[in-house]
């Protein structure tokens, strides 16, 4: 008798360049990227392309970023893994807790930080996956203006810390691709738990539930849309709280412009394929931060608008250079140059 096996194909593509970069957080940034993509494939059953992602980057504001990313989807997709190592020297600015934070509150600050996640995933139905997860956070060198806010706030880890916590997680997925999917939807939700036990000098649990839906419309125009949960319980440290802002969610916005123990976000994107390999984008995001879940209401709500350019780096795989503009409701601006999409 003739054994029958699995044949497995290994399809990869290779990308490094040197990079610059821009965000309201780094000003402009200066680095090398390397990324592959590759596929797992089997003849038994699809699998979508996995991605690996390094990179250096240094900033004008004297910043130094480091990180190894991705997500290896296994043959069949009975088996997922992502996954980030990363250091960061990091000056920042700081402006307080809570959804009404004052300009004239920005205090500098700078630190830095050890961080690693892993998630393993396993298929045990159809689309449908559970997982672990592990998340390894070491603050140190943190220097703040003693007396100021974090004092006077009495911030939870402003003096250096270390958290690590173990995790659960619940995931429907049926995106057509990894990157820059045309349809489908995304279901998550998890949570990890931050205990003495595990080593963490904080008890906290953080909780997310992140929902996403790919609508194909006229002409391979796709409407993508995302809703977004951040909450947490328990005494959260100064890197860990909920917080608006950033390259992936409120562009327009400082990254953690606003912070505090929980955050909901909706976001909406319309992408829009031009011709050869650029495209265009349109967003709007609205989002609230609150130390309780009744604060996440609409006083004080914030509110981004802002358009872009996408650049197919590799046309077959639907990775993309991303060039976005956001624009703040609280008169914030920002230019963003990024690897992939927002989300």
């Amino acid at each position: 008798m003739e054994a029958q096996t699995d044949s497995i194909s290994r399809k990869h593509h290779e990308l490094i360049l040197p990079v610059i970069a821009r965000s309201i957080e780094t000003s402009w940034s200066f680095g090398l990227v390397g990324s592959m993509t590759f596929q797992l494939k089997s003849e038994k059953a699809p699998t979508r392309t996995s991605n690996m992602q390094g990179l250096f980057l240094y900033t004008l504001r004297h910043q130094v970023v480091t990180a190894i990313n991705g997500t290896t989807y296994f043959p069949g997709e009975k088996f997922i893994l992502s996954n980030q190592l990363s250091y960061s020297y990091f000056p920042d600015e700081f402006w307080g807790l809570g959804k009404v934070a004052p300009d004239s509150n920005k205090e500098h600050y700078r630190y830095k930080q050890f961080y690693l996640y892993l998630h393993p995933q396993y298929l045990v139905g159809n689309k449908i996956f559970l997982g672990l997860l592990y998340e390894y956070q070491r603050l140190l060198d943190v220097h703040y203006q003693p007396g100021g806010l974090f004092d006077k706030e009495n911030v939870a880890g402003r003096n250096g810390y270390q958290v690590s916590g173990l995790g659960f997680s619940f995931t429907y997925d049926t995106r057509d691709n990894a990157f820059s999917p045309d349809k489908g939807e995304l279901m998550q939700f998890y949570f990890n738990h931050f205990a003495h036990f595990f080593g963490s000098d904080y008890d906290y649990t953080n909780f997310v539930v992140d929902m996403r839906r790919f609508i194909t419309l006229y002409k391979d125009q796709v409407l993508a849309l995302q809703a977004y949960g951040f909450f947490n319980l328990g005494q959260v440290p100064l890197r860990s709280l909920a917080s608006i802002g950033g390259a992936s969610s409120m562009r327009g916005y400082y990254e953690g412009r606003y912070r505090d123990k929980n955050k909901a976000v909706l976001q909406a994107e319309y992408r829009v394929p031009l011709f050869w390999r650029l495209g265009a984008v349109a967003f709007g995001d609205l989002g609230n931060v609150g130390e309780e879940l009744g604060d996440l209401d609409f006083k004080h709500l914030k509110a981004t608008l802002g358009g872009g350019i996408r650049v197919a780096l590799n046309k077959t795989e639907k990775l993309n250079l991303r060039i976005d503009y956001g624009f703040a409701s609280t008169g914030s601006h920002g230019l963003y140059l990024q690897l992939g999409e927002a989300f």
